[in-house]
């Protein structure tokens, strides 16, 4: 029945299609043939003196055209055996060349194209739930569709063109054919059933997709980006959840690091009473160090989950060493992040300049004034850091802030900018290619500034890295991790920068096994840095060698690789319960 809906609806489209009347004459010459080649067999036959009836001369017509020449009747003349020959030659045109062409052409061709269309439906089979839909298929989409496709996470992908949709089809992306304008699209794709909207396309088009989609479905969560910070309530009031200004998030985010002191610990996220945080090692006594031997939670309560080095992250491991260029990822409470700044950074506790060289003479240059660029620059001035923007284009620059107008990579220009008495960089132009080539360059006339750069695909990180950047911020993965914790916000947190925090029932193979019999990071990489009672009540001190409770949850901390390995090692199997248990969260969040 699959193969034959296609061909069924194809004949259907023929019948009231241009095509009819092409075969239609197609039939009639042919009849014509026949008819006026069985006149003049008879006629000829006649000068032979020999009769035959009109069913003769249709089969002998017949048989001649087709070129299968039984001879069971044939001419004795030589006008007649001429005439067989125009016979055949005008048969073979009309049955071996005009008939199977047409029957490609308007039968063959048009089936072909109705299976190719089935592919892509319309319509969302009716038990589909759960489902996470999308409108477009920008960096910040495929990566939290990526996302979405390692959690097991069903999704559908809205597309308006057919042949956009069959060529995202064959790249393995489940789509759904429909006007992002028309009601009927979202209750094709279900979307009262669905976990989330996320529509990331123009304000204008965002706008409509929001008020269309909230016709249809009052309760599911609308996630909008927005490019002009104008269109923020104007989305809002068309009925959007969440509206992210992926710029200003974005420039906020670059302006953050620049204003964390290097050894204070700098709040980058929290998840249920528990802070996330980063701290450099520069000038502090950990550097040297392995984790083992700073034993940093039995001194303050806090857990090292991570090391970045160079845009690289290492999860913490016992014998994990501690360089002078080492940024720590933290977690622990407020009070022990507190602790381990009076601990290791006692000067900065009490105000004073880092090895930023915050303070009176601070100074960042920004190369580039988008909306990202703008964004940082308004977030640094309102902490009192000077900062300059570099733009080439006039009409970018905006009145009562430092700019100088002029390209990059002109050494003049930013020596007007104010580079040589600059604390850091900021790369922040729309283009990841100019932003590894101004990398380069920055890098090569300060070797020992701060560079942040900015990309717009995950892929071209790494290449930033070994530019010479510090610190890079993808806008593909800031934007998805903050559409990911709005669609898991009771049962995970994401960082931009590849951290996870998750929280699992304490399994029946771990409980009142002590940590540190377990081996949790090294068998997966995975490090315990919280226990959620059955209470609620979250409790960061934990004992190594003290058995785990048999109630409760475990809270850990890992990237992607190491969240896979502890699923892979502990909850494997055909219908996981893990799947069910976040799938159970996820709805009780929704319906708080």
């Amino acid at each position: 029945m699959k193969l034959l809906a296609p061909l069924l609806a194809m004949l259907a489209a023929a019948s009231g299609s241009s095509r009819s009347p092409a075969v239609l004459r197609l039939l009639v010459s042919f009849t014509v043939a026949v008819v006026v080649f069985s006149v003049g067999f008879h006629a000829i036959m006649a000068m032979e003196g020999r009769e035959f009836s009109w069913w003769d001369s249709v089969y002998w017509t017949l048989v001649t055209m087709s070129t299968l020449g039984y001879g069971d009747i044939v001419f004795e003349s030589q006008v007649g055996r001429m005439y067989s020959l125009v016979v055949l030659l005008a048969g073979a045109v009309l049955i071996l060349i005009l008939l199977p062409y047409t029957f490609i052409q308007y039968v063959y061709f048009p089936w072909r194209e109705a299976q190719r269309r089935a592919r892509a439906p319309r319509e969302l089979d009716g038990d589909t739930s759960g489902h996470l839909v999308v409108t477009g298929l920008e960096p910040m989409e495929v990566a939290l569709l990526e996302r979405a496709a390692m959690a097991d996470i069903p999704y559908v992908l809205l597309v308006e063109d057919m042949e956009q949709a069959l060529s995202l089809h064959d790249h393995g992306y489940p789509v759904l054919v429909g006007a992002l304008d028309d009601p009927a699209t979202y209750r094709a794709v279900r979307l009262p059933a669905a976990a989330m909207l996320v529509t990331a396309r123009g304000d204008t088009v965002n706008t409509n997709v929001v008020f269309t989609a909230r016709e249809v479905a009052s309760s599911v969560p609308i996630v909008a980006t927005a490019d002009s910070p104008d269109s923020i309530d104007v989305l809002e009031l068309a009925g959007a959840d969440h509206v992210l200004h992926l710029g200003r998030l974005l420039g906020r985010s670059f302006a953050r690091r620049i204003l964390a002191p290097r050894a204070r610990s700098s709040e980058i996220s929290t998840f249920e009473d528990l802070v996330i945080a980063e701290a450099s090692a520069s000038g502090t006594s950990l550097v040297g160090h392995t984790l083992a031997e700073l034993r940093l939670r039995q001194q303050v309560g806090v857990s090292v989950v991570g090391l970045w080095e160079r845009g690289e992250l290492h999860m913490a491991r016992p014998g994990l060493r501690i360089e002078e260029h080492s940024v720590l990822v933290l977690v622990g409470r407020r009070e022990q992040l507190r602790a381990y700044d009076e601990s290791f950074a006692p000067a900065l506790s009490d105000g004073a300049a880092d090895a930023h060289g915050q303070g009176e003479q601070a100074r960042v240059v920004i190369l580039g004034g988008g909306r990202v660029g703008r964004a940082a620059q308004r977030a640094l001035e309102e902490a009192g850091i000077e900062a300059c923007i570099v733009e080439k284009d006039p009409d970018r620059v905006r009145a009562g802030h430092d700019y100088v107008v002029g390209d990059a990579a002109d050494r003049e220009v930013l020596e007007r900018a104010g580079l040589a008495q600059a604390t850091a960089v900021l790369v922040t132009t729309h283009d990841d290619a100019m932003n590894v080539y101004l990398t380069i360059y920055c890098r090569r006339l300060m070797p020992d500034i701060e560079i942040l750069g900015r990309v717009n695909v995950d892929r071209n990180l790494s290449t930033m890295h070994r530019a010479g950047a510090d610190v890079v911020l993808s806008y593909a993965s800031t934007g998805a991790a903050e559409v990911w914790n709005l669609l898991r916000e009771n049962s995970m947190l994401v960082l931009a920068e590849g951290l996870l925090v998750f929280r699992v029932p304490i399994l029946e193979e771990l409980a009142a096994r002590p940590l540190a019999d377990i081996g949790l990071p090294e068998e997966t990489g995975c490090s315990v840095v919280g226990l959620v009672a059955p209470d609620g009540t979250t409790s960061t001190t934990i004992e190594p060698l003290r058995p785990l409770p048999t109630e409760g949850q475990l809270l850990l901390v890992g990237d992607e690789a190491a969240e896979h390995r502890f699923y892979d090692r502990y909850l494997n199997g055909p219908d996981p319960w893990w799947r069910r248990a976040r799938a159970a969260a996820h709805a009780t969040g929704r319906r708080r």
